[in-house]
């Protein structure tokens, strides 16, 4: 943390008027420096002002301790707490798991990467609260992926996360340490991140519920940002109950969190709990055409779909026609663009927020001072030791910024409307959209010694259907809906925006058509 603010020397001041292009004498140096005298003054009552009002965290807890392998067989844990919530609540009596971008006060938080190595959060995210509040148990910190920038599950800096399914194999990303403390058994909840599928694409290669909320209703507050207008927290559960259980404590109003403001519907009933038994009730579903059948996109670096993943979806919502649901594809031409247009957004955005040390300018919310520190000394120290996947976007964001002036970041952004407005235009006639999660089943981790290019390509090329819907913040939960050769495949359905209701009711009443690992 800062302890006060040191006017820079004559020769600094110089060097800065250099950075920019301007001619100084050290005359007028020494003038500026003398000007800078008030505003120091301020920014040392800003620090002593700001200390006593910072978020409290009410229950008590240890450090926890880092799990041996014994205890962690897939490296899904980074740390393993024990802090105990409400005598009462929702959820009394249920152990959860939190992703280790997320903040628990007290306990060491590393975000996947070398660069927070140490680090440990002085406030609990809201959504922590929240979950204390219910009666929760804090269960530890799941890994994820290095800053959250892959996936996989090979670049999580405390070691290769693996799939419970089959080891050999990746549980998906960037939220893979919460995919696979579930789907080991360890617990039955935790919470994930998803700005491009972090939270959907490890549900769906690691066999369970996932869940990413309609923008904005889930506050983002004493979270790591990627990039604001991606950053989506969700539950992650052993089945839909539990995503619905969950989302009715996460759900609602944070008065510190930007991403929220004038989002949530002033009349939203946010007991999702209440969605489960409920049936199909008719649901019309649309079968989206160009989510299947996938040919590789050699443009964007993607490979293509599998069969086996697109017959097991559309035998799927076979079953929920049988059952009464009606379904009809459906063609979105604008479906496989929204790849580009996530991707333009995703790489300049949250590059910024990396080289602004982890939050950024420029919005009204919580700012997380002591993670600006801690940012700021890792990226001196470790900037060597970053995954591939993160120096990728690093380097390519820094020459658009200074060949493009940020230009393209803002053409992708002008196209949100257009692209949110395309699936609304779908959604109008239908409850519902249906597509695979991932069209491809779970690949083998790559090798330590793999090229730099199959590093990259391993973490980024399952993004074909998951990132549109970062970009038009529509709610899209992934189920499981069967299973090749030991490896889990998953269905994605999405709703209407803030009508995550009926995208948990359609869910539950597919999961309860019977056992996923056999279909």
């Amino acid at each position: 943390m800062p302890s006060g603010v040191k006017l820079p020397s004559v020769h600094q001041v110089l060097e800065f008027a250099a950075h920019f292009g301007m001619e100084m004498t050290a005359e007028e140096a020494e003038t500026y420096r003398a000007l800078m005298q008030g505003p120091a003054n301020a920014y040392r009552r800003v620090e002593e002002l700001s200390q006593s009002r910072m978020p409290e965290h009410r229950y008590p807890r240890t450090a926890g301790y880092r799990p041996a392998a014994a205890e962690n067989p897939y490296n899904g844990w980074y740390f393993k707490t024990d802090i105990a919530g409400a005598d009462k609540g929702l959820l009394k009596g249920y152990p959860v798991a939190v992703k280790d971008a997320i903040c628990v006060a007290g306990v060491p938080m590393m975000a996947g990467s070398i660069i927070l190595q140490g680090f440990v959060p002085n406030i609990d995210a809201t959504v922590v609260t929240r979950l204390l509040d219910a009666g929760a148990t804090i269960a530890g910190k799941a890994n994820c992926e290095d800053m959250s920038f892959s996936g996989s599950g090979h670049t999580c800096a405390s070691g290769p996360v693996r799939n419970p399914h089959k080891p050999s194999h990746s549980p998906g990303g960037s939220s893979n340490g919460s995919a696979v403390v579930i789907a080991a058994g360890d617990v039955d909840l935790a919470l994930g991140g998803d700005q491009g599928g972090s939270i959907r694409i490890p549900a769906s290669w690691s066999g369970i519920a996932g869940l990413k909320p309609s923008y904005g209703l889930v506050p983002y507050t004493g979270a790591m940002t990627m990039e604001m207008t991606l950053d989506h927290i969700g539950p992650m559960a052993r089945n839909v109950e539990g995503c619905a259980r969950l989302l009715s404590v996460l759900a609602g109003q944070d008065p510190m969190d930007p991403r929220q403001r004038g989002a949530i519907p002033a009349d939203l009933d946010c007991d999702y709990l209440s969605a489960i038994g409920q049936g199909l009730n008719g649901a019309r579903i649309a079968l989206v055409r160009e989510g299947f059948e996938l040919a590789p996109r050699d443009d964007l670096g993607l490979p293509g779909g599998e069969a086996v993943v697109d017959n097991k979806v559309k035998a799927a919502v076979k079953e929920l026609e049988k059952r009464g649901a009606s379904v009809t594809e459906v063609s979105i031409p604008m479906h496989p663009d929204g790849v580009a247009i996530w991707l333009a957004i995703h790489l300049e955005g949250p590059a910024a927020i990396i080289n602004s040390n982890g939050m950024g300018s420029n919005w009204a919310g919580l700012y997380i001072t002591s993670l600006y520190t801690a940012m700021a000394r890792g990226m001196r120290a470790h900037i060597d030791d970053l995954s591939h996947t993160v120096k990728t976007v690093l380097l390519l964001s820094e020459h658009m910024r200074r060949q493009y002036h940020g230009a393209y970041y803002a053409m992708a952004q002008n196209l949100r409307g257009a692209l949110r407005r395309t699936y609304d235009d779908v959604l109008a006639s239908y409850d519902v959209l249906v597509m695979p999660t991932v069209p491809f089943r779970a690949t083998p981790l790559p090798a330590e010694d793999c090229s730099i290019e199959d590093y990259v390509a391993f973490g980024l090329n399952m993004i074909h259907n998951t990132g549109q819907f970062d970009v038009t913040g529509h709610p899209a939960i992934s189920v499981p809906c069967g299973m090749e050769d030991g490896l889990p495949i998953g269905m994605m359905i999405v709703g209407k925006h803030f009508d995550d209701y009926t995208v948990i009711r359609v869910a539950d009443a597919f999961e309860k058509i019977g056992n996923w690992q056999e279909m």
